[in-house]
């Protein structure tokens, strides 16, 4: 029986619950009465059921899919307006014992050089990383309890703080690991990381045991409960996501809102974030062996449906995805994306791309200032904004704000003076011809004249020298 407050991954992710959704959504692909209502009912901000997302996901009709896919243009702009946040992967190890079939880290890939990074290996990757003006990190590593212990994830945590240079600063440090024991997430909490993330990779159990073969992530209950665990070491801010290709889209999404819906309804607040990777090829990993890759459109629909199903929920991005497909999905949805990104272990210290221990290939390869002067040059507003993670607005807190349409009073002036911050210690010259122009246009934007005259205050500030404001 399905039971959102459960506990247990097999009773909040319901295989017989998602079967059911999903043929009652292939019941209703041309229901217009349905679908409008669903769609009338997004435009109210409150998020949709895993039900009526699946409807919608099914639906047929090209009028409606244009509606709700301009509904979620809407959304997008109302509770984010134009921001869009950057962050950079940095990847420690690539040691791993898992046997993950889609993974080029599985243990027993033997052309994969293994590598991990020593704290002064790390300290410079951060250098390289903060030289581009880099300020928030999503920490990567294989899982190995012994090459990679939690004491190993902890050390570097604070290695990546303690690190300056000039004016450069990682303010705050997002963490993708594996799934472990709520004494070690009440041990990354006080490490002080933003966010804790975890790709379920498929909610489909059949599957997901297939796909897992080996080790410790091949145990489906401990990884699904993850996010339940972390929640209860402190870890407020949890992101999820699923890696579409390596099951049926349908039921993925499906189960990721079934999760969605579990966190909101034990914890009391749902995911911060939710990503959307799609599988990609890789170091001894073939798509060919994949049959459920999906398309681009499907792609950008499912995007349009998370921004309405979970309005206030960031949406992240990566460099797997090409340019183009990366700017289809900015405004239907995305508020994250990576700059500049490496996949490989150490990839940051170097000029050329050495992609040998990469975990997936890159396909936007620009800089992080062509991304920025690409995000300025469509009208959008990069931030490296982390001003709620050190002011405590985080889990219920932030959640809270969002609703009440509060957050924009404080995200759109963060994102204007950290991105002030990028244009004078980082920026092309043209790329900070351009910023100093949205910013004009942001200024004149905000509603507020109190807010208005301090941002502009601060503005100046930055442009004599001072740096780390935040509202």
């Amino acid at each position: 029986m399905y039971n959102p407050k459960s506990a247990h991954a097999e009773e909040f992710i319901c295989h017989g619950e998602i079967l059911e959704t999903l043929d009652y959504a292939a019941r209703n692909r041309s229901n217009r009465e349905l679908i409008i209502e669903i769609i009338n009912k997004a435009a109210t901000c409150k998020g949709l059921t895993h039900r009526e997302a699946a409807v919608l996901l099914e639906c047929d009709q090209p009028d409606l899919i244009e509606r709700f896919e301009n509904l979620a243009r809407e959304v997008k702009q109302k509770l984010y307006g134009n921001r869009i946040v950057l962050f950079a992967p940095l990847y420690l190890s690539n040691y791993c014992i898992n046997g993950c079939v889609y993974c080029p880290y599985h243990g027993k890939n033997r052309t994969i050089p293994r590598k991990k990074l020593s704290q002064d290996e790390i300290r410079q990757e951060v250098i390289a990383l903060e030289q581009m003006g880099h300020k928030r990190l999503a920490l990567e590593a294989g899982e190995h309890p012994i090459i990679n212990p939690i004491e190993y994830i902890l050390e570097s945590i604070k290695t990546i703080y303690d690190t300056k240079v000039g004016n450069g600063a990682i303010r705050r440090v997002n963490v993708n690991i594996a799934a472990t024991t709520v004494e070690n997430y009440q041990k990354l909490k006080q490490a002080g990381i933003g966010t804790y993330i975890l790709f379920q990779e498929t909610y489909n159990k059949e599957n997901y045991e297939k796909l897992h073969p080996t080790g410790p992530k091949s145990d489906y209950c401990y990884h699904t409960e993850a996010m339940d665990r972390a929640m209860e070491g402190g870890c407020d801010d949890v992101g999820i996501g699923v890696l579409y290709g390596l099951s049926t889209y349908r039921y993925d999404l499906v189960g990721l809102l079934m999760h969605a819906e579990h966190l909101e309804a034990r914890m009391g607040v749902g995911p911060h974030t939710i990503s959307v990777p799609r599988i990609c090829p890789a170091d001894d990993i073939s798509l060919d062996e994949f049959p459920d890759t999906l398309p681009d459109d499907i792609f950008c629909k499912i995007v349009a449906i998370i921004r309405l199903a979970a309005p206030y929920t960031g949406m992240i991005i990566s460099t797997r995805e090409s340019q183009k497909v990366r700017e289809k999905v900015l405004d239907l949805g995305i508020s994250q994306i990576s700059g500049g990104s490496r996949t490989s272990v150490g990839g940051y210290t170097t000029q050329e791309r050495h992609d040998d221990t990469a975990q997936f290939d890159v396909s936007d390869q620009r800089s992080l200032d062509e991304v920025i002067s690409w995000l300025l040059d469509i009208d959008y507003l990069p931030s490296f904004c982390t001003a709620c993670y050190r002011e405590g607005r985080t889990g219920d807190r932030f959640m809270s704000l969002v609703k009440r349409g509060k957050i924009s009073y404080c995200c759109t002036p963060n994102a204007m003076i950290t991105l002030k911050e990028y244009l004078e210690d980082y920026a092309s010259a043209a790329t900070r011809e351009r910023g100093e122009a949205l910013i004009r246009r942001e200024l004149e934007r905000l509603p507020d004249d109190r807010i208005r005259d301090l941002v502009n205050r601060r503005l100046g500030d930055i442009a004599n020298g001072e740096r780390d404001f935040r509202f």
